[in-house]
């Protein structure tokens, strides 16, 4: 097991949009000392431009309503750095079958901070370089975080 509790301190449930309606998952967020474990569970990702990788992102918006999911804002990003150092600035999704898992641990965030805010899948890779979001591509699932 990749963490000592079984109940999350927050999770999100995603859902696909049009061009990933069979994409489902939940993204929990368990809070440790100084850092936050982010795990990710993802089915039904699509096929991509051909690297299989998705970014992946958590951002300011609250909203998962509407196509495209255009309620979701930008990432998360409160220190108002360049990606891709902003506090929602996840490692990508990599699709094997069309199914993801990542865990991850980082120190931008905690989860008080993120209560409310969305986790978004990209349908391309992020290039870690172009401003301000890494040339991703559409929003292809969304997810609202929420308390547990």
């Amino acid at each position: 097991m990749y963490h000592d509790r079984e109940r999350p301190d927050a999770a999100a449930y995603l859902v696909g949009g049009k061009d990933a309606p069979d994409l489902t998952g939940t993204v929990r967020f368990y809070q440790e000392a100084g850092r936050v474990l982010v795990a990710a569970d993802v089915e039904g990702l699509p096929q991509n431009s051909g690297s299989g990788f998705f970014a992946f992102h958590i951002h300011e918006g609250s909203s998962c309503l509407g196509t495209g999911f255009p309620e979701t804002g930008g990432h998360y990003n409160p220190g108002k750095t360049d990606h891709p150092h902003h506090a929602g600035d996840l490692p990508p999704l990599l699709a094997y079958r069309g199914r993801a898992f990542l865990a991850v641990r980082t120190d931008r965030f905690r989860v008080r901070d993120i209560i409310g805010r969305t986790v978004v899948i990209h349908g391309d890779a992020d290039d870690f370089h172009t401003q301000p979001s890494g040339n991703a591509g559409m929003k292809i699932a969304c997810g609202v975080i929420r308390k547990r």
